[in-house]
C-alpha cells in the first residue's frame, strides 16, 4: 500500500488461507493509514491494525486464525521509520555507505532465533527446513499485543529502501538482491527484475516488492514504484 501523502509505504502479507489471508492484510494496511492519518505513531498504528484483525475473525469477517506480517517504511525527508512484525523484510541500498546494501529489519522468526542463540550460522538462515516458522504475526490469538519492532535511520538522495514479502527473500538470497538492485538505476526495473528472480528459483509464495527512492532535494516528489504478483497454488 503506497500511501505518499502521509509519507507511508505498507507490505502486509496475509496468512490463513487465500480469502482469509487477503483480508487480514486489507485490515492492516487499512487500520495502519487510518491511525497514521489520526496522528498515531508508526509503532502504535501497527498495534492497532493486531487488534482490528483479532476483532476482525471474532465477528466473523474473514476467518479463524487468519493473520498478517507487515513492514511499513514513514519517511520524512531524509529521516526516515521502518515498524514491522513477522518476516516480512526491509533493505537499504545507499549510494555513499558502506556496505551499499544492508537488511534493515531482523526477522520475527525461529531460525532467527535459533542464530541469535548461536544455534545455527549465518549460512544456514536461508537453508534451515523451519526457515518460514514465525515467532509472531498481526491477528495471533496467542497474544495479546504484539512486539512492533522499529528502527529509525537517515537516507541521502538516491538510496532506495525495498518492502518486500517473505515470497521474495525466501525464493532470492540477500547477495543475489543485493547484484540485481545494482545493476538498475530504475526502482520499476528494479521490481521487475527482483519478481522474475524470485519466480525463476521456483517462488511459490505471494511476491509483493516495493521500491521507495529518497528524494532529491532539488525536487518534490518521490520516485517509487510497487510490484506485486500473486500465485496461488491448491
Amino acid at each position: 500500500r503506497s500511501c505518499p501523502d502521509l509519507g507511508l509505504w505498507i507490505v502486509a502479507d496475509g496468512m490463513g488461507g487465500h480469502a482469509a489471508g487477503e483480508v487480514a492484510s486489507a485490515i492492516v494496511a487499512d487500520t495502519i493509514k487510518h491511525e497514521m492519518a489520526e496522528g498515531a505513531s508508526l509503532a502504535e498504528a501497527v498495534q492497532a491494525s493486531h487488534r482490528e484483525v483479532l476483532s476482525a475473525a471474532a465477528n466473523g469477517h474473514g476467518g479463524q486464525g487468519m493473520g498478517s506480517t507487515v513492514v511499513a517504511l514513514q519517511t520524512n525527508g531524509h529521516h526516515y521509520e521502518i515498524a514491522w512484525v513477522g518476516d516480512s523484510r526491509a533493505y537499504l541500498r545507499s549510494t555513499t555507505e558502506t556496505p551499499a546494501f544492508s537488511q534493515i529489519t531482523t526477522d520475527h522468526s525461529y531460525v532467527q532465533m535459533l542464530y541469535q542463540t548461536g544455534a545455527i550460522t549465518e549460512a544456514e538462515l536461508d537453508t534451515h527446513p523451519e526457515k518460514n516458522i514465525i515467532t509472531q504475526c498481526l491477528g495471533s490469538i496467542e497474544l495479546e499485543s504484539v512486539t512492533v519492532d522499529t528502527k529509525e535511520g537517515e537516507w541521502q538522495a538516491g538510496d532506495w529502501i525495498i518492502l518486500c514479502s517473505d515470497g521474495l527473500s525466501d525464493a532470492v538470497p540477500s547477495h543475489e538482491i543485493a547484484e540485481i538492485l545494482a545493476r538498475y538505476n530504475s526502482t520499476q526495473n528494479a521490481t521487475t527484475a527482483l519478481i522474475e528472480s524470485a519466480l525463476a528459483n521456483g517462488g511459490k509464495d505471494n511476491i509483493t516488492v516495493t521500491i521507495v527512492e529518497c528524494p532529491n532535494p532539488y525536487l518534490n516528489y518521490l520516485h517509487t514504484f510497487t510490484q506485486s504478483l500473486t500465485k496461488i497454488f491448491k
